[in-house]
């Protein structure tokens, strides 16, 4: 396993994973007429890898493949401005529980916490338990914030998450 900042030559893998991602963890989520609709190459072109203004995305590696991707950057929420955010964090379902989310949450902390952020939030899809037992186990709480957000070109709601960091 390898963790690394992602090139603009991962655009399309990462994206791959981020839709496979989507349609497997938000299944019964968000509409299946629209997970069936996703395609890697709409996400792709959106990616601004290796810009220093753009967030940091960093990709998991097995054996030379992509296999999951986690973003940070600084938080654009108004009342937590001081915080990093952990923007995005997908891992391929086949990898799925094979240790890649966890080294990626692992380093996803360190960037933040290089960036000098004592604290990191997140926003979780309302329903995805999958990920909330994830984030839980990894000392992430509820901060009381909910959101209805468009991401994607869907409508969904969120509520935040926080954690000090390292």
């Amino acid at each position: 396993m390898e963790i690394r900042p992602a090139r603009r030559a991962d655009a399309m893998a990462v994206a791959g994973v981020h839709v496979r991602s989507w349609q497997a963890a938000y299944r019964g989520l968000l509409p299946d007429d629209y997970l069936a609709g996703l395609r890697p190459e709409d996400r792709a072109a959106r990616y601004g890898f290796e810009d220093p203004a753009q967030p940091t995305t960093l990709v998991a590696l097995d054996d030379s493949v992509v296999v999951g991707f986690a973003t940070v950057g600084p938080s654009q929420d108004a009342d937590a401005s001081d915080h990093g955010e952990l923007l995005a964090l997908y891992v391929d379902p086949p990898a799925w529980g094979l240790g890649f989310g966890r080294h990626l949450m692992d380093a996803a902390r360190g960037v933040l916490t290089d960036q000098g952020f004592a604290s990191g939030l997140l926003w979780l899809l309302v329903g995805n338990q999958r990920a909330e037992r994830f984030y839980r186990v990894d000392g992430w709480r509820p901060d009381g914030s909910r959101r209805r957000e468009e991401i994607w070109g869907v409508e969904v709601d969120e509520v935040r998450f926080r954690r000090p960091l390292p």
